[in-house]
C-alpha cells in the first residue's frame, strides 16, 4: 500500500505536467499512447493473487488519470478492459491482444541485446530483425517500436543488471556513438519504405491467409479500391523454396518474407540485404599530457581510511548499507596466529562467500586476490592461498557492487555483499571469522573528497609525478589531456587497466572493466540469420575484453585544460590509456542478380514489370571522404563476409577494373550487375553476385 500510494502520486504528477503543457493528442498535442508498469507479467505469478490485484489496480489507476489517449501495459495479460496489453519480444507476429477490438501493438522489438562484463557480445542479424517486423505487419500488426533504435551509454554508475556494461550499444540501428550501423539501419529503412507502399490496403483491406507449402504462406490484403498487398513467407529455417502465388513463381530464401505492394512485384525480401556494410574502427590517438609532469596520484588507504562507520560481529547487506551512494564497502578485522606458526605442512586458505558482486582481498596491506560473480549468477565463493605471520594479522575486504538488479520477483531482497569468511588449513582446523568484530567503512577516501571534481584539482592529496606508478592497486590518477583531433565520436581505450571508474572534467564516463570473455563456440566468423534468434546466438568477441572503449561525448571536452581522472582498483598501466576516434574506414557490398531491384523512392504500382531493372551495388563513404581504393571486387560466385571475401570458381576477370572505373576517388557510386564492362557471362546458368570492398579516406 505505501508503494501504491507513492506510485499514484508520481503518476498523477507526471500526467498533470503533460496536461499543463497540452501534450496529449486529446489536447492537440503529440502524445498518442501512455504506458503504466513494464513487463510485470513476467513476475506476477510469484506474487499469487496479490500480483493480479496489483496489475488490475495499476491499469485502473492509470485510466482514472483521464488523459484522453489509450493506456497500454507491456507484456501484461491481466489488464482492465480499456487498457491495451502489448508484446515485448524478438518476435510478436503470433501475439494477440486480450480483446479482438484492440490494436495489435509491439512495444519492444529487440534489435540486439545488452552486454554483460565478462561475456562475449550478442549481435542480432538485420535479416532476422526485418523478418520479425515483416511477419508482424503481415499478421495484422498496428504499431511496432524498436527497443532500442539508438544505442546509448550507462554513464557514471547507472548501469544495472547487475554486471551490465557501461556501453548500452545494443547492436542498435544507430550505435552508441550516434553513427548509423550499416547494413542494419539501411535494411530496416528499406523495409519500412516497403511497408509504407502497402499502407492503404493494410489500413482498409481485408486479410486472407493462403498456404503455399508446408512452411510457406501468404498473408494477402485486398481493399475496395482494387488494391492488393501480399506478404509471402518461408518460415523454414533451413531450406530455400520456390512458391507459386497468383500463377507466378517466387524464390523465397529460408526464414524470409517477400513484400509485394501490388500482389505481383517483390520490392523487398528480408533475407536479401541490398545495403552496403560500413566498417567502423577505433583509431587510436596518443593520450597527450599537456606537460610531462602533469600526472598526479593519490593512493587509497587499505581498509578504514578514517573513523569506522560502525562495527558488527556479523556481515551486513551491502546495498542496504551503502544505499547505492557508492559501489564500495570496506570490511576489516584482525586475528592472532600462534607465535610458533607456521607449522610444517600447514597451507592456509582464505575462503570467502558473497552474494555479489565482487571483492578485493587484502592481507596485511597486500592485495592477495579478487573474485567476481557474473551476469548469470551474482553470488560467488573463492579460495585464496595465503601466507600468515606469527602474531596479529589484518584482513581488509573491499566489497563491490557492479550495478543494481532492476527486475525480477522480490528483487529488493536479493541484496549483495559478504556472507562468510574463514581460513582453512590451520593447525587447529578451520578458523571462522564470520562472527569476528568487523569494522565497516562506506565508500572510498577519494570519493569522500570528490577528487574527480574539477575544483579538487589542487587538493593537497594529489601528489605530482613525472611518471605514474604502474600496476598499483587502489590508486587515483589525474592527468591533463588534449582534445582528440577532428569531429569524430571519441572513445577511451582502457585495455591497459584493471577495473575502476573514470571521469573527464568531472563528468563520470562510468565503470570500466576490460574483463575478458570466455572462448567458446558461440562466436563464429559469420552468423546464420536463419531460425529463431536468442541472445546466445551470433556472438562476437570471444576471448577479448567485453568492453575496451568507453564513450566520451565531445561536448565534455574544453578547448584546452582537460582533466582525466581514473580510479584503479587492481592495478594497470595508465600511460597506455588512449583516446580513440570512431571512424568509418571501409565499405562493402554483396548483391546478387536475384535481389529486388525496384527503386523504393519512385516505384509506382502502375508501372510495367516486363523489363525489370538489374540489381545494383551502391557504395557511399561518409561525408567528406572518398573511395580511395578497391580492396576486393568479384563478379561471379564470391563468398565470405566484409573484409574476408573470397573469389569462387566463377569470376569475371574485369571485375576490379569495372568497379575502379565507376567508384575510385568519388564519395559514392553505383555499379549495375548488368554493367557493359562485365561483357560476356562468366558462368552461364549460375546466379551471379557482385562483392566489393573499398577503403574510405
Amino acid at each position: 500500500e505505501p508503494f501504491k500510494s507513492h506510485m499514484k502520486s508520481f503518476t498523477t504528477k507526471i500526467v498533470d505536467m503533460m496536461k499543463k503543457e497540452r501534450f496529449f493528442a486529446s489536447q492537440g498535442g503529440h502524445i498518442i499512447l501512455a504506458q503504466i508498469e513494464n513487463e510485470y507479467g513476467y513476475y506476477q505469478q510469484a506474487y499469487g493473487a496479490g500480483g493480479k490485484a496489483y496489475a488490475m489496480w495499476a491499469g485502473s489507476m492509470a485510466l482514472a488519470q483521464n488523459t484522453g489517449v489509450p493506456w497500454i501495459m507491456c507484456q501484461q495479460y491481466d489488464v482492465p478492459d480499456h487498457v491495451i496489453n502489448t508484446c515485448n519480444s524478438f518476435y510478436c507476429d503470433q501475439f494477440k491482444p486480450n480483446l479482438p477490438t484492440q490494436p495489435k501493438i509491439w512495444t519492444e522489438n529487440w534489435p540486439g541485446w545488452f552486454q554483460t562484463f565478462g561475456e562475449s557480445n550478442p549481435h542480432r542479424p538485420p535479416e532476422d530483425v526485418a523478418f520479425s517486423v515483416a511477419r508482424f505487419f503481415g499478421k495484422g500488426g498496428s504499431v511496432q517500436n524498436y527497443y532500442v533504435y539508438h544505442g546509448g551509454t550507462n554513464f557514471d554508475r547507472t548501469a544495472g543488471g547487475p554486471f551490465i556494461t557501461t556501453s548500452y550499444d545494443y547492436d542498435a540501428p544507430i550505435d552508441e556513438y550516434g553513427l548509423k550501423r550499416f547494413p542494419k539501419w539501411a535494411h530496416l529503412k528499406e523495409l519500412h519504405k516497403s511497408i509504407k507502399l502497402c499502407e492503404h490496403s493494410l489500413l482498409f483491406g481485408n486479410s486472407t491467409l493462403l498456404s503455399l507449402g508446408p512452411q510457406q504462406e501468404a498473408d494477402v490484403y485486398t481493399d475496395h479500391s482494387g488494391g492488393c498487398v501480399a506478404f509471402l513467407a518461408n518460415i523454414d529455417s533451413e531450406k530455400d523454396k520456390v512458391v507459386t502465388f497468383r500463377n507466378r513463381q517466387y524464390d523465397l530464401p529460408a526464414w524470409s518474407v517477400s513484400i509485394l505492394p501490388d500482389c505481383k512485384n517483390v520490392v523487398f525480401n528480408t533475407a536479401k540485404v541490398r545495403s552496403q556494410t560500413l566498417m567502423v574502427d577505433m583509431v587510436p590517438e596518443t593520450l597527450q599530457a599537456s606537460k610531462p609532469d602533469q600526472w598526479s596520484i593519490f593512493t587509497e588507504r587499505i581498509g578504514i581510511w578514517d573513523k569506522n562507520d560502525f562495527v558488527r560481529n556479523e556481515f551486513v547487506d551491502h546495498i542496504n548499507t551503502t544505499k547505492d551512494s557508492t559501489d564500495y564497502l570496506w570490511h576489516t578485522t584482525s586475528f592472532d596466529v600462534d607465535r610458533n606458526y607456521p607449522a610444517s605442512g600447514n597451507h592456509p586458505i582464505l575462503n570467502i562467500g558473497s552474494k555479489g558482486h565482487a571483492v578485493h582481498a587484502f592481507l596485511n596491506n597486500m592485495l592477495i586476490g579478487s573474485a567476481y560473480g557474473n551476469g548469470s549468477e551474482s553470488s560467488f565463493s573463492v579460495q585464496m592461498p595465503i601466507n600468515l605471520k606469527a602474531g596479529k594479522n589484518e584482513i581488509a575486504l573491499l566489497s563491490m557492487t557492479v550495478g543494481l538488479k532492476s527486475a525480477g520477483p522480490y528483487y529488493e531482497w536479493v541484496g549483495a555483499g559478504l556472507t562468510s569468511v574463514n581460513i582453512s588449513g590451520m593447525q587447529n582446523g578451520t578458523m571462522d571469522l564470520s562472527s569476528n568484530n568487523w569494522a565497516y567503512k562506506i565508500g572510498l577516501e577519494g570519493e569522500h573528497y570528490r577528487l574527480f571534481k574539477p575544483d579538487q584539482g589542487n587538493n593537497q592529496r594529489w601528489r605530482p609525478q613525472s611518471e605514474p606508478p604502474k600496476h598499483q592497486p587502489l590508486t587515483w590518477y589525474k592527468v591533463n589531456v588534449d582534445v582528440p583531433q577532428g569531429d569524430d565520436p571519441v572513445g577511451l581505450d582502457m585495455q591497459s587497466m584493471g577495473k575502476g571508474l573514470v571521469w573527464l572534467n568531472g563528468n563520470a564516463i562510468g565503470r570500466y572493466w576490460p574483463r575478458t570473455s570466455p572462448t567458446d563456440d558461440r562466436c563464429t566468423p559469420s552468423c546464420d540469420y536463419r531460425g529463431k534468434f536468442s541472445p546466445n546466438k551470433c556472438r562476437a568477441g570471444c576471448g577479448k575484453p567485453t568492453q575496451r572503449w568507453y564513450h566520451v561525448p565531445r561536448s565534455w571536452f574544453h578547448p584546452s585544460g582537460n582533466t582525466l581522472v581514473v580510479f584503479e582498483e587492481q592495478g594497470g598501466d595508465p600511460t597506455k590509456i588512449t583516446f580513440s576516434r570512431r571512424v568509418a574506414t571501409s565499405v562493402c557490398s554483396f548483391v546478387s542478380e536475384n535481389y529486388p531491384s525496384i527503386d523504393l523512392e519512385s516505384w509506382d504500382k502502375s508501372i510495367s514489370d516486363e523489363n525489370p531493372l538489374a540489381a545494383k551495388v551502391q557504395l557511399s563513404c561518409p561525408k567528406g571522404k572518398n573511395i580511395s581504393s578497391i580492396k576486393f571486387a568479384s563478379f561471379g560466385d564470391p563468398s565470405g563476409t566484409c573484409r574476408s571475401y573470397q573469389q569462387g570458381s566463377c569470376h569475371h576477370p574485369d571485375s576490379l577494373s569495372v568497379v575502379e572505373k565507376a567508384c575510385l576517388n568519388i564519395n559514392s557510386c553505383t555499379v549495375s550487375l548488368s554493367d557493359e564492362g562485365f561483357g560476356e557471362d562468366p558462368c552461364p546458368g549460375v546466379t551471379k553476385t557482385l562483392a566489393i570492398e573499398a577503403d574510405c579516406s
